[in-house]
């Protein structure tokens, strides 16, 4: 019985918003770093293949998605550290909110940093919304190539010939103008379609920009309970001082009464 009221005050101590906020964060960037990292990989190796034979024309892509995947380890590390101390936030406020009638006192500076996770959990919701919204982008283009290659499949591609159905990738800037072949049409993009590069990498920026966006609202998750637990923390002291100042007044006032009592004593035995 002793060691079942231990669990259930344990359990009663966990902080679930937190703890949910935590797995949806981690699951988000997990998927985000992990597929985006394979898909920019599975992105190279198409456009080597298939639309720049030459080596420098595609030198400037390369580094860009090598300078990226270090981007994603960083965030990936990041993240990790950061879930695990805003976990221990939640600890720390949930412990204290529900304690607000005990001898639990909260300190200047515990109320700073749950009021600085606010405003740093802020920043970055705003910056994943922007790596929401860059991720969008790579699922904008592998879409046009496959509605393309639906499109030769219709019947209305009939009606012209199928070797003037083409997708330029020159044109969204990934390699120069001057690329060779820099475009495939007809048959060869069809092919292109059917590669495992290109359907992996259009899956997995698919999966990648669904795990920004769970990211996002794990990070607002985490900003609504910060917000709470920050706001619980404030009214907690100054409920503290307001108790300490009232405490402090009747000590005075019965300070006062005992010294009067004494004073009738002694003027009366005189």
């Amino acid at each position: 019985m002793c060691c079942f009221e231990c669990c259930i005050k344990c359990l009663g101590g966990v902080p679930y918003a937190s703890l949910v906020a935590t797995i949806l964060c981690f699951s988000g960037v997990a998927l985000f770093c992990g597929c985006g990292h394979v898909a920019l990989t599975g992105t190279v190796t198409m456009v080597e293949n298939h639309f720049s034979r030459v080596t420098s024309d595609h030198a400037a892509l390369t580094d860009v998605v090598q300078v990226l995947q270090y981007i994603i380890y960083g965030i990936a590390c990041f993240f990790f550290l950061y879930g695990i101390i805003l976990l221990a936030e939640g600890f720390y406020t949930t412990s204290a909110v529900k304690e607000m009638h005990s001898e639990f006192k909260t300190t200047v500076c515990g109320r700073c940093i749950s009021a600085m996770f606010v405003f740093l959990t802020y920043i970055l919701g705003l910056g994943w919304l922007g790596i929401f919204g860059f991720s969008a982008v790579p699922v904008f283009l592998f879409y046009n190539m496959w509605t393309t290659c639906g499109a030769m499949k219709s019947p209305i591609a009939n009606l012209t010939s199928v070797d003037n159905i083409c997708v330029d990738v020159r044109q969204y800037g990934i390699i120069p103008w001057n690329a060779t072949p820099g475009k495939a049409c007809g048959s060869t993009l069809s092919d292109i379609c059917n590669t495992s590069e290109f359907y992996l990498s259009y899956h997995l920026y698919i999966v990648a920009c669904a795990g920004a966006g769970a990211t996002v609202i794990a990070l607002i998750h985490y900003l609504m309970i910060l917000a709470a637990n920050w706001a619980y923390l404030k009214g907690l002291c100054q409920q503290t001082h307001a108790y300490q100042d009232i405490k402090t007044r009747d000590d005075q006032e019965l300070q006062d009464v005992q010294s009067r009592s004494k004073e009738g004593l002694n003027s009366s035995y005189s």
